[in-house]
């Protein structure tokens, strides 16, 4: 019952069952024997101002009779307002029930025996409601515990206020009733703004799978929480997978192809293996180059699937030692090239320097010393699988840890260096007349090998996982490609198509010129 409703009962009682006359009275001799007022102390002092006017006997719930009750007496058992125990004000009025200040004395004591320091008040948004914040906050005060804030509500919202009263936000009420759900957890009253919100978007990786729980649980680094945040899901692992990425189909489909072709193009050279174009630019170091370079484009599996010991150990090793093979054979025949040219001279002390022996001492020689930062690569700091939980969330990336990331560059770098002394040799001698020269051939290789690894470096150190293995795997096939390309393609369609060309006569010819 609100304060209007309960003055117009009140005046409606009093003037009889007609018109509501405030100080009229249509009942005659029938007089009042008491009211029946509401429980709350608002109301009840609405309704005391006035029935106290006319010294009538008002029971809060219920009419009080008997030998012990004077009349015009005015018991509640139910109002705890302060501002009633005025006998001038209302002088009929009794209450049964004690004053709110021992209530909220008793209220302070218990907490300060939790400890707490910091509270807010909830209370209605009347006059009472006013009342009961300014004993409550008195007895706080005086027990040391601070004020916060107070909540007054009215209706199905609430407002919040600071101790000076100052509005700071129209939030609904339900807000503050609900339970923390799952995935989420209560936090203690830290400031003004979390007096509704106290459930709280767990931190990532922790679940809360109770409701109301005053805590979370972090998820093992193997797991993470799912959607509702409620449990935990084993993370996803990333690897290039047989059975997930399409990509690795794609990869897998041109290491073997271009492998295939190759093996073609060493056949090729096995059958006309004693045709001039063959014979001109050392067969051997051919066979050898072309070995290699099909070596190294089936060793692009051991870069799929899930990381192992064994494929972890192998990978870089053995693609650096490949690879150095091959730039190796290319840095011989253009070496080859140019001593072959200067031999054609009369007197030329060159011609001793012509044959298979030295370059297959130098093809051994340089490729050694690859061999040799590998064994020690493999000696001091071996690549071993690993599982990154850390890089991002929700996944674990299952890749190949380096072991040691000097060795792993000093391959690299030295790849680089053969790769250098070759495209300047190669470049250098592009202009020597021989019809069956190779050097413009292998400086065309060469300008692809360095481009396609210069662009690799700066793309394998900006991704992670693994994206970062199909980047080195692009760079190994795309040089493969490029030295198969350049080299052998034009031998093959000299052999295949134009064999008029393919004679001693024509490489005398072009010599000659």
């Amino acid at each position: 019952m609100d304060n209007v409703k309960a003055v117009r009962s009140v005046l409606q009682v009093l003037s009889g069952p007609r018109m509501t006359v405030p100080n009229y009275s249509c009942r005659g001799r029938m007089n009042v024997a008491g009211f029946i007022g509401d429980q709350g102390s608002a109301t009840t002092v609405s309704m005391a101002q006035i029935l106290g006017l006319y010294r009538y006997t008002q029971a809060t719930g219920e009419i009080l009779q008997g030998p012990g009750l004077k009349a015009r007496t005015h018991i509640s058992y139910g109002a705890t307002s302060y501002v009633l125990n005025n006998r001038k004000l209302y002088p009929t009025f009794y209450r049964t029930i004690e004053s709110t200040r021992i209530s909220y004395l008793v209220l302070s004591k218990m907490i300060q025996s939790f400890g707490w320091t910091w509270v807010g008040i909830v209370s209605s948004d009347d006059e009472m409601g006013d009342e009961d914040i300014q004993i409550v906050t008195q007895y706080l005060t005086m027990n040391g515990i601070c004020v916060a804030y107070t909540i007054k509500k009215y209706g199905d919202h609430q407002e919040v206020f600071s101790p000076g009263h100052t509005t700071l936000r129209e939030v609904p009420k339900s807000q503050c009733s609900d339970p923390c759900p799952p995935g989420t957890r209560k936090i203690s009253v830290s400031s003004i703004y979390s007096c509704c919100y106290d459930c709280v978007p767990c931190s990532p990786g922790e679940i809360s799978n109770m409701t109301d729980s005053d805590s979370c649980i972090t998820c093992s680094d193997l797991h993470w929480p799912n959607e509702k945040k409620d449990g935990c899901v084993p993370k996803l692992l990333e690897f290039l997978s047989y059975t997930d990425d399409t990509i690795v189909l794609v990869i897998s489909l041109v290491s073997t192809s271009f492998a295939f072709l190759t093996y073609i193009i060493l056949n090729t050279f096995i059958l006309h293996q004693d045709t001039a174009i063959v014979k001109a630019n050392n067969r051997n170091l051919s066979f050898l180059l072309l070995v290699s370079i099909m070596l190294s484009f089936l060793c692009v599996f051991l870069f799929l699937g899930h990381p192992v010991d064994l494929t972890c150990m192998l990978r870089q090793v053995l693609f650096g030692i490949l690879f150095s093979v091959a730039v190796s054979c290319v840095l011989a025949k253009t070496v080859m090239v140019c001593i072959a040219f200067r031999a054609t001279k009369p007197g030329s002390s060159w011609k001793s320097w012509i044959g298979s022996k030295w370059s297959n001492s130098l093809v051994l020689f340089c490729s050694s010393i690859q061999v040799i930062i590998c064994m020690g690569w493999l000696a001091l700091a071996p690549p071993f699988p690993e599982s990154d939980t850390k890089t991002y969330q929700g996944k674990i990336i299952v890749q190949c840890n380096e072991g040691s990331t000097i060795g792993f560059y000093s391959v690299l770098g030295y790849l680089g260096v053969l790769a250098a002394v070759s495209f300047i040799t190669a470049f250098s001698a592009r202009t020597l007349p021989d019809s069956f020269n190779e050097a413009k051939y292998i400086t065309f290789s060469m300008l692809v090998f360095c481009s396609v690894w210069t662009a690799m470096i700066p793309a394998y150190l900006s991704t992670k996982g693994k994206y970062m293995v199909a980047v080195e795997i692009f760079a190994i096939l795309a040089s493969c490609a490029g030295l198969l390309g350049c080299i052998f393609f034009p031998k093959c369609y000299i052999i295949l198509w134009r064999p008029e060309r393919n004679s001693r006569t024509h490489l005398l010819e072009g010599r000659r010129g």
